[in-house]
């Protein structure tokens, strides 16, 4: 019996990095733009907006909007289940990189999504990127030590005033570079939403190809950091 192979610790440093943090971060911003301004305002990741938006269509007796946002709240919790279904050991033996999988799946659907004409309802869309971004925030949820999330923002929010706090009353060093990292993937979050609005206003429902863009651009870092140095593949 063969044990799997687990991921090369560059993988596993590229996966916990500032710059792959900030990056998915700005994904999941691009997803939740996209899908509250074009799929019926609802939220692909922020799933506590779209608890919010149910709760006060409930108390205004307006079932059927209520019921709009069920779909992908159970899309989301669906992800989550896949994502930890790919880090099972049994699966690992099949799925030799599950971090670099999961991107491929994302840039997958995404293309597949952008082609879907707009007479698609968007219940079904939303379904659909409700569901990629449970798989996001559950495969990429460190950032170098700390927990973080990659699809909401508020939880990174916490952490970096949290840290800015210690920085600047107990001159904690350490503290003070962890609130610029959440910052930077605040930051990304937001520029991630910016673009999003912006790319729906040119390109309308192809839109959604940008982020796979992004997330082309997120697989490419990994396929970089692994590439031997040049001192040695010249030995090879």
């Amino acid at each position: 019996m063969t044990t799997p192979r687990p991921e090369p610790q560059i993988s596993v440093a590229t996966a916990k990095s500032v710059r792959l943090g900030v990056l998915l971060a700005a994904v999941g911003g691009f997803l939740d733009a996209y899908t509250y301004v074009t799929r019926g305002g609802v939220f692909a990741g922020a799933q506590t907006g779209n608890v919010v938006l149910l709760g006060v269509d409930v108390a205004g007796g307006r079932w059927v909007e209520a019921l709009v946002f069920l779909p992908p709240l159970t899309a989301f919790v669906l992800g989550v289940m896949t994502a930890e279904f790919i880090a099972l050991p049994a699966i690992e033996r099949i799925v030799r990189r599950p971090v670099r999988a999961v991107l491929c799946y994302e840039i997958l659907v995404l293309v597949i999504v952008g082609f879907l004409p707009a007479t698609v309802p968007d219940a079904v869309v939303s379904v659909i990127l409700a569901h990629v971004a449970g798989v996001q925030v559950t495969t990429f949820r460190v950032l170098v030590d700390s927990p973080f999330n990659t699809t909401m923002t508020t939880g990174n929010l916490r952490t970096m005033a949290m840290a800015a706090f210690h920085r600047v009353v107990e001159h904690d060093r350490e503290a003070g570079i962890r609130a610029r990292r959440f910052g930077a993937v605040i930051s990304g979050f937001l520029g991630g939403a910016v673009l999003g609005a912006v790319s729906v206003e040119l390109f309308a429902l192809r839109a959604i190809w940008v982020v796979a863009v992004m997330l082309i651009v997120a697989l490419a870092l990994f396929v970089f950091d692994e590439r031997p140095p040049r001192s040695a593949a010249a030995k090879r």
